[in-house]
């Protein structure tokens, strides 16, 4: 029971922690985004509106309120919803209410819904690749230590590492779609309306982000395996006569699991966040690209929405990396 309590204390403590730093990430970014100079209520109605126009904009936005009271008024919205005037009626924003598009009226929360199948279709596809890419990578140079083909997979390792994003994904779509023409150009659809065009078309994509993620991986399941491999128990087992294969690919492994869980966790977070150029390198009308498309038109309140999304999923991935990483290996402190 008391291992129990531990674990238990152990979770409320990063649940506690969690939903106090996506407050602050909240705070930060608001007053970021809306302390900048610059007249937005002139940005919203346009080049051409009279100063009694920019001023009726300023007062439908809230702009002449201080930054304190408008983002008492966001974080209402976050909690309980929010009630938006648009000048000939008043529309309600449902909780959690992130506000309203300045260009299109929209609100925010229905625009990221709209572009998160796709990124999440982006990054989890990717997740799979990287995954079987990078530990299986790092059981075989394990497996072959000492090797030609170690030091050959090592290298690789480092030049993937070390190889921007949009430069794998350029390589690939001159050469696959361009020179050998083995895959179209990606062009996303759903996946509610053809599963195998779906991930046809996503094939590119997912390779050019596991690429980048399959080196991390494969040097931590290296690193993680070779430390195991130098433990009393292996020694034991070599000893008992089982075999160097079971010894690599089962208890070796099973040493490795628990970095490797925590890295992936952490990964999963960041590339939704990271997808921003292979969606744009690649024309995926995700996240990525959107937020773009917002910063561009000065559009704060779909920027600081996306921003704060993305925040919130680096944040839970964070939290369930902890969690994972003292599942996976009981001999973590948790504190």
């Amino acid at each position: 029971m008391s291992g129990f309590g531990g674990f238990g204390g152990f979770v409320l403590r990063r649940a506690v922690g969690t939903v106090v730093t996506l407050l602050a990430i909240s705070v930060i970014v608001y007053v970021v985004f809306y302390a900048t100079p610059g007249n937005v209520a002139q940005i919203t109605c346009g080049p051409r509106c009279s100063p009694e126009q920019v001023q009726q904009v300023a007062q439908q936005l809230r702009l002449d309120d201080p930054l304190y009271v408008r983002y008492g008024h966001f974080l209402q919205g976050l909690v309980a919803g929010q009630d938006y005037s648009t000048g000939t009626s008043v529309e309600h924003c449902p909780a959690p209410c992130l506000g309203l598009s300045y260009q299109t009226g929209q609100q925010v929360l229905d625009i990221i819904l709209a572009k998160l199948p796709v990124s999440l279709s982006l990054v989890l596809g990717a997740m799979v690749m990287w995954l079987v890419l990078g530990v299986g990578t790092g059981v075989l140079s394990v497996w072959r230590r000492g090797r030609i083909s170690e030091r050959l997979l090592t290298a690789v390792t480092l030049a993937g590492t070390a190889t921007p994003v949009f430069v794998i994904g350029l390589v690939l779509m001159i050469v696959v779609c361009g020179e050998l023409q083995l895959l179209p150009f990606p062009q996303y659809v759903a996946l509610t309306d053809d599963p195998e065009q779906w991930a046809w078309n996503l094939l590119l994509p997912w390779l050019s982000l596991a690429l980048i993620e399959a080196a991390a991986f494969a040097r931590l399941t290296r690193a993680a395996m070779l430390e195991t491999l130098a433990e009393d128990h292996i020694r034991t087992f070599r000893a008992y006569g089982v075999g160097e294969r079971s010894v690599v690919g089962r208890h070796a492994l099973r040493g490795a699991l628990a970095p490797v869980i925590a890295l992936n966790a952490n990964n999963v977070g960041s590339a939704v966040g990271g997808a921003v150029l292979t969606e744009t390198l690649f024309g995926l009308p995700g996240i990525g690209q959107e937020l773009v498309h917002a910063v561009n038109v000065v559009d704060l309140p779909v920027v600081v929405g996306m921003v704060l999304v993305i925040g919130f999923f680096v944040v839970i991935a964070n939290a369930v990396a902890d969690v994972l990483y003292a599942v996976a290996d009981r001999r973590v402190v948790l504190a």
